[in-house]
């Protein structure tokens, strides 16, 4: 066979003699604590037969003493079986360094020692080891076979590297290797790992047609990738076949369909389904009645979801701290902080400690009820109770300190994470920088903008729109319009969002020929501006005593796809009122009533002003 020559392998095969020399030297100390070891090691019953299993290290190592001081040295053959044991008692670092010794001795290796090596460094989550290892391979032609390459593809598979996993297996099928049914499993979970369902589909079918039946995990796994991509209608038409194959369905494959029809608000279809598991006598499990809690308390249904957890208990099946969890976030998001720490006092009783994501939930719901001194207790208590706060924390924190306008107290906690906590992320800095714009405080919020830069955290679209939207409010739209063009020049990709930003600064600040010219721009850049590009526009028009201009951008809005709201047209509107164009104005008051929208307070009052100017009565 030719060699291989692929982005993945050819680098290894170049340097392999260099990444195997660092292996053998960081391997040294090992084998030096394996001399003495097997110095000192001889079982009291003598060395294990020749092909006995070895039940512990001590003589495996006695055992491989024996055979290194063997003249002649044994074939590779015996130490592979030894290698293989080792590898079964899982001393992945012990066997990698009884190869440097080997080659030190001369032994030459087979495809089966070395498969066994590049299983070892992939184990220890070596990757880059184990391409060395087969470039090694290539170099002196021992010819890798199919247990080599589902070692590898597994390595990366444990190293979440799918696509390069997907990579190597077209390329070993395309060298003439025939995949087993390992391999091809291997694949199809890497597959769905990485979204590629089309592929994760069609590799159960050459499954098939190499003669490989999929199981029902191979299924379950194709249906739940399916499900999480949105791919419903796919996933149960692929179960639809489960069924008439004759396969038996599982909880597994239930769940994830029910969780999927969950989230689409399918309820209809959950009870068939949840009729149809009784029918075939397969009984819920807490992962399933945690679905359907968590989807009653997203609808705000908490007694119902309280229900479901009495009905579980009458199963045999107590909630657990994700049930107990997903109830206190849901309480504290309804703003029924007091039950959900009944809730986490529940827990307690029951010797199920809180996480940090239950933490969390109850710091948000005092937050969110401006309660700032009750949420500083919990954060306190969950340090107490050995349960460290992490980002997430912080920035619930934070964000709650800034809306109550306490914002040194959150440039406290900011920078005890700076000196001791987890690293600020985006979300941290977003929400610090919008509390100190919000009081006007632009030099600190430009500051800490400076400071993430420094810090190596690339800015999230979020982040820098809240940059040039604190900006342009707090008046500074000269240096917002910089900032602008410093990233467009950075090659950031910029959304809708920022030019609306901007459009909404410059019509508040009169500056409207920028605003028409940063309008125009979108399309150039291939941007459709929305309901709200299209309402920043008509209110800047309007407010420069422009309101023809106003009235045919307004009846532009469905050219691009979207249609006029609520906003839209009381701006236009009021547009109308404040231009003294009351004909237009009460015209437009009529289609917008017509289209089942109403008046805001602004447009009621300037029409009930307009009432009064015209001695007109008005019913109440």
């Amino acid at each position: 066979m030719g060699k291989l020559i692929s982005s993945l392998i050819l680098p290894s095969v170049v340097n392999g003699g260099r990444h195997l020399s660092t292996l053998s030297s960081s391997a040294n100390a090992i084998a030096t604590h394996i001399e003495a070891l097997s110095r000192n090691s001889m079982s009291a019953k003598g060395i294990p037969k020749k092909h006995a299993r070895f039940d512990n290290v001590d003589d495996a190592l006695a055992m491989f003493t024996k055979l290194i001081e063997k003249h002649p040295k044994p074939s590779i053959v015996e130490f592979t079986k030894l290698l293989a044991a080792m590898v079964r008692m899982k001393h992945y670092a012990l066997v990698v360094s009884m190869y440097s010794q080997l080659e030190l001795f001369g032994v030459s290796h087979d495809v089966y020692s070395l498969s066994i090596l590049v299983n070892c460094v992939c184990q220890l989550g070596r990757i880059d080891f184990g391409l060395s290892v087969l470039g090694k391979m290539l170099k002196l032609g021992v010819e890798p076979d199919v247990v080599t390459f589902s070692t590898l593809i597994n390595g990366l598979c444990r190293q979440s590297q799918f696509s390069q996993s997907v990579s190597l297996f077209d390329e070993m099928v395309e060298k003439g290797y025939q995949p087993d049914l390992i391999t091809y499993s291997i694949i199809l979970n890497g597959l769905c790992k990485i979204g590629n369902t089309d592929r994760a589909v069609r590799f159960l079918r050459l499954m098939e047609e190499k003669g490989f039946k999929p199981d029902i995990v191979a299924y379950g796994t194709v249906i739940d990738c399916l499900c999480k991509n949105g791919l419903l209608k796919v996933a149960l038409d692929l179960f639809s076949e489960l069924k008439v194959k004759g396969h038996r369905l599982d909880i597994v494959v239930y769940s994830c369909l029910i969780h999927a029809m969950c989230n689409l608000g399918q309820q209809k279809e959950v009870r068939r389904l949840l009729n149809e598991m009784m029918d075939n006598n397969i009984s819920l499990n807490i992962f399933t009645y945690n679905i359907l809690i968590d989807t009653y308390c997203k609808e705000g249904m908490i007694c119902e979801a309280m229900d479901i957890v009495h009905t579980m208990r009458k199963q045999g099946i107590e909630p657990n701290v994700v049930t107990y969890t997903i109830l206190v976030d849901a309480c504290c998001k309804e703003g029924m902080v007091s039950k959900a720490e009944n809730i986490v006092d529940m827990m307690r009783k029951q010797g199920i400690e809180p996480t940090v994501v239950t933490y969390n939930a109850l710091i948000d719901g005092h937050c969110l009820q401006n309660k700032m001194d009750k949420a500083r207790r919990v954060f306190q208590l969950m340090t107490k109770e050995g349960c460290s706060p992490n980002i997430r924390s912080y920035s619930v924190m934070i964000n709650g300190y800034c809306k109550a306008k306490r914002l040194d107290e959150a440039m406290e906690l900011f920078n005890e994470i700076s000196r001791t906590g987890p690293s600020p992320n985006n979300v941290t800095y977003s929400t610090l920088m919008q509390g100190m714009f919000q009081l006007g405080r632009i030099a600190a919020a430009c500051k800490l903008f400076g400071k993430m830069l420094v810090s190596g955290l690339v800015p999230s679209q979020v982040t820098c729109s809240i940059l040039l939207d604190g900006l342009c409010k707090c008046g500074k739209l000269k240096e917002a319009l910089k900032i602008f063009q410093a990233l467009q020049n950075s090659g950031l990709e910029l959304d809708i969002i920022f030019y609306n930003v901007l459009i909404n600064g410059l019509c508040k600040a009169g500056r409207f020929e920028y605003a028409k010219e940063l309008f125009h721009e979108l399309s150039v850049n291939g941007l459709k501006p929305n309901v709200y590009t299209y309402t920043t526009m008509i209110y800047g028009f309007c407010k420069g005593g422009l309101p023809d201009e106003a009235y045919r951008l307004f009846k532009s809005i469905g050219d691009n796809e979207c249609l006029p709201n609520s906003i839209s047209y009381n701006v236009m509107i009021q547009g109308f009122f404040r231009n003294n164009n009351t004909s237009k104005a009460t015209q437009l008051l009529a289609e917008m009533v017509d289209k089942g929208f109403s008046a805001d307070l602004g447009t009621a009052t300037l029409y009930a002003d307009l009432l009064l100017r015209s001695d007109k009565s008005i019913l109440i």
